[in-house]
């Protein structure tokens, strides 16, 4: 927790120039914002009005009726902060931690996968276009400072399935058996889902002795991936994929499709995302994107969390 409490403290610890205006808002209360903010997909002006009128709200933020209400402005500034603090990752493994601790741990294969998250469109010169990609402001952008501010220098375009999309990344490791989030990276939507495929592995062993074993779609298979694989002990279930001159035989697709009843359930994940706008993030840069999308992966596994819980709850009535 070192590295957790270090963070709040620094955040807390903002010199004031005065005692004058109004006390440092509590930093658990503005998690918990941002936690109410991706589970129902606001905008920083919405969530500050449903804590106004929604008791419910107001109850699980403990807050009462004469209470000050964080304002929109406040609730950008707070999440703004996540951006040097990186808070949102810390509490994502802690979290993991807890749910070690309620004895969910991963047990079943790791299943890994990756989905755009988008932004809106820039609509600039082809020129512009070049220059960006390359890394490089455009110098016409660099004399508007408004027009600047709101250009994303580091989203990406890429096609997949004859679509075009631009933004970033979500890169997950989703535990087979709970449909928890055990990993994740972002990265621009121009990586290859394959670019970070051993950082989101688990290396970690079962209660067996054994690894866990890794699916995942034909798109991460290589001889690369598969030595890396047999190398590390660690079991391949990811399917595989013909090449020209050489189509799949029999066997290999029979073989995908039982591997695909498992990878598919990483889809389960990001169709609930869905309902947290998870397709689409109103940022501008990465860092921002890493924050609002790290917070959707951690609001996920806090409210797959509440469905395990109650279904184990129903389990245990019925026994007794």
């Amino acid at each position: 927790m070192g590295g957790l409490s270090h963070r709040l403290a620094s955040y807390s610890r903002k010199e004031r120039k005065s005692t004058a205006g109004a006390k440092q808002l509590d930093v658990v209360l503005m998690f918990k914002i941002l936690a109410l903010q991706q589970l129902h997909n606001l905008s920083d002006d919405r969530i500050e009005y449903q804590v106004r009128d929604r008791i419910s709200f107001m109850r699980f933020l403990g807050l009462q009726l004469e209470d000050r209400v964080p304002d929109a402005k406040t609730v950008w500034l707070f999440r703004e902060s996540q951006k040097a603090l990186g808070l949102v990752d810390i509490l994502f493994v802690r979290f993991n931690e807890q749910l070690a601790l309620r004895g969910y741990i991963a047990r079943g294969g790791q299943v890994i996968d990756a989905t755009f998250v988008e932004v809106p469109r820039q609509r600039n010169t082809r020129e512009e276009n070049k220059q960006v990609k390359a890394g490089n402001t455009p110098e016409e952008w660099k004399d508007e400072a408004a027009k600047l501010r709101q250009k994303d220098i580091e989203a990406r375009w890429t096609k997949k399935n004859h679509e075009n999309h631009y933004g970033y990344k979500n890169h997950i490791n989703a535990d087979q058996a709970d449909k928890l989030i055990r990993g994740y990276q972002v990265t621009d939507a121009s990586v290859h889902d394959s670019q970070v495929f051993e950082e989101l592995l688990d290396q970690n062993l079962t209660k067996h002795g054994k690894k866990r074993a890794v699916y995942a779609d034909s798109a991460y298979r290589s001889s690369e991936k598969e030595n890396l694989l047999t190398k590390d002990q660690i079991p391949s279930r990811i399917c595989e994929k013909g090449v020209r001159g050489k189509k799949l035989t029999k066997d290999q697709k029979t073989n995908n499709r039982e591997k695909s009843k498992i990878r598919v359930r990483v889809e389960h994940v990001f169709g609930a995302q869905a309902h947290m706008g998870g397709h689409m993030v109103r940022t501008i840069g990465i860092l921002r994107a890493r924050v609002k999308i790290g917070m959707m992966n951690l609001v996920y596994n806090m409210v797959r969390l509440g469905q395990l819980l109650r279904r184990d709850w129903r389990i245990a009535s019925s026994v007794a």
